[in-house]
């Protein structure tokens, strides 16, 4: 397994970044915990089965691909656990990225952006750009395994 170190925030405009490529993304819930996960994602062409444990900033994450009829096989297990978002690759100062997932279906209107860190260090010293709102890294509330199910926080 790896560890993987990211913030999360709300977004609320999309000057930033409307004009890049989007590549859909749909992700069902196999397995959901307090402390952790088990999902199968299609981005764009590639298929993989995630497996994460832990919350907030970092988590451990072990990710295998899977063919096609795999996915499709394990696809109807997660039904009522699903979501659907367009996500864009932002480039950031400093050459980190931001992933701009604009969600769709029940979930539309919602907007975050992810970044990744290689340590914690990297994490706390990261000084988010102007256009991101709120943070809510390990607000659960806004974890797609419980949006998935739950819906938009109220």
């Amino acid at each position: 397994m790896q560890v993987e170190i990211e913030r999360k925030f709300l977004i609320q405009q999309d000057d930033a970044y409307r004009d890049l490529p989007a590549v859909p993304v749909r992700q069902g819930y196999l397995a959901r915990g307090s402390d952790a996960e088990a999902r199968i994602r299609s981005e764009g062409t590639d298929l993989s089965l995630t497996v994460k444990k832990g919350s907030g900033l970092e988590r451990l994450e072990f990710e295998v691909t899977i063919d096609r009829e795999q996915f499709d096989a394990l696809w109807p297990a997660t039904e009522g656990c699903r979501v659907r978002k367009a996500r864009r690759a932002v480039p950031l100062a400093g050459g980190r990225t931001a992933y701009v997932d604009v969600f769709e279906g029940h979930l539309a209107g919602l907007i975050t952006a992810e970044v990744e860190f290689p340590d914690r260090r990297g994490a706390a010293s990261f000084e988010p750009p102007a256009w991101f709102g709120a943070e809510v890294t390990g607000d659960k509330r806004y974890s797609n395994q419980v949006l998935s199910s739950e819906g938009l926080p109220r």
